[in-house]
């Protein structure tokens, strides 16, 4: 029995901390994916206000969530307050089976985002997943009896801690700047028009359709191959979900660029020749410091790279940086906001462009460097 704790118990600890860390290394990814929650959980109507307080604070809870995973995993490889730590876990695993059961049976999540998106899970290995470590943390809670700390308590202590502050600075890094890995589909070396594309080996969805008539104040319904005459007024079409599809969405599916007067860009930007600029800014909320470092690169840029500001809020960036006393004459295309979510993880992010291919990207607290490329 004391071996089978103790192999559980560094099993539930290692994977606690790797799923804390390959999180923590793109927060906002997490916070996102939290956010879907909420809304989803707001849209039936379960408790509104909550959720919709909980969704504008979902970074703290992201950033907290990742730092208490970490602190967790530690806590229990160290035997640390392991009576504190294992009820800790428990109610941890259960939270996290109730979201990752939602998303399974639900359907109104695509994914839980366990491991970030550095590790795609599909809804059923993840939910599998919990519920092979709530075994695990039942066995460790009943048998903790077998476990020994590895260093005394005010050693045990400060390493906790130590693990708390480092995830929680890894964080604090990764939110002025980019992610430590970028694993989304506008990395470095990804050909964005390309992955816009279809799967080749893509199965679409199948649906039978039944349409529904009135006549003589009757409905009835009627299949594509029975359809009624003349004197049966159409009401309306039905659909239903007759075979899933499989790998039927690009990696970038909700990506286009438009100009402020609508025209849909995207080919004639993406598909140019040479290198260029695209920069990426989420809201007009812009410190200071990062707008005199993004005045500073446009002045020192080399002029014959075109430059081009994506945004969701085309009239607010009209007027910063187009309409001012520094007026820069710079291009302004739209986007869709989840769209921008995924392609900055900043507020402001540069992209160096060659044709549809992103050749480099900064954060705007790192615009210098981009000059120095």
């Amino acid at each position: 029995m004391k071996a089978t704790v103790n192999i559980a118990r560094f099993l539930v600890g290692a994977l606690f901390i790797f799923s804390g860390l390959v999180k923590a290394i793109d927060p906002l990814g997490l916070a996102y994916k939290m956010q879907e929650f909420f809304e989803a959980w707001a849209a039936s109507g379960f408790m509104k206000g909550l959720m919709d307080w909980l969704g504008e604070n979902a970074l703290l809870f992201s950033v907290s969530m990742n730092v208490l995973e970490v602190a967790l995993g530690v806590a229990l490889l160290l035997g640390w307050c392991k009576k504190l730590t294992t009820w800790l876990l428990l109610l941890l695993i259960i939270f996290f089976t109730f979201l990752t059961s939602y998303v399974l049976f639900s359907g109104k999540i695509r994914a839980c985002g366990c491991f970030g998106d550095c590790i795609p899970l599909t809804p059923i290995q993840t939910f599998t997943k919990d519920l092979i470590l709530l075994l695990l943390i039942i066995l460790i809670l009943a048998g903790q009896k077998h476990i020994q700390p590895l260093f005394k308590k005010v050693i045990g202590t400060l390493l906790v801690v130590l693990s708390i502050l480092l995830v929680s600075f890894v964080q604090w890094y990764v939110l002025k700047h980019l992610p430590l890995k970028d694993c989304l589909p506008f990395k470095k070396g990804n050909n964005i028009l390309e992955l816009r594309k279809m799967p080749k080996d893509a199965v679409q969805d199948k649906f039978e359709y039944v349409f529904v008539y009135e006549k003589d104040n009757v409905k009835k319904e009627f299949k594509v191959t029975a359809m009624p005459d003349s004197t049966w007024k159409f009401i309306e079409r039905k659909q239903t979900l007759v075979q899933k599809g499989k790998n039927n969405v690009p990696l970038i599916n909700d990506f286009s660029l438009a100009t402020q007067s609508g025209n849909d860009s995207t080919e004639a930007v993406l598909g140019q020749t040479g290198e260029y600029y695209l920069l990426f800014v989420k809201t007009d909320n812009i410190s200071d410091a990062v707008w005199n470092k993004i005045v500073s690169f446009n002045g020192k840029r080399n002029k014959a790279t075109p430059l081009f500001i994506v945004t969701p809020q085309p009239k607010e960036m009209n007027q910063r940086f187009n309409l001012g006393k520094a007026a820069m004459n710079i291009p302004i295309l739209t986007t869709d906001a989840t769209a921008v979510k995924t392609a900055a993880r900043n507020n402001v992010v540069l992209y160096l462009m060659n044709g549809p291919v992103v050749q480099n990207k900064w954060s705007g607290e790192d615009l210098r460097d981009a000059i120095k490329k």
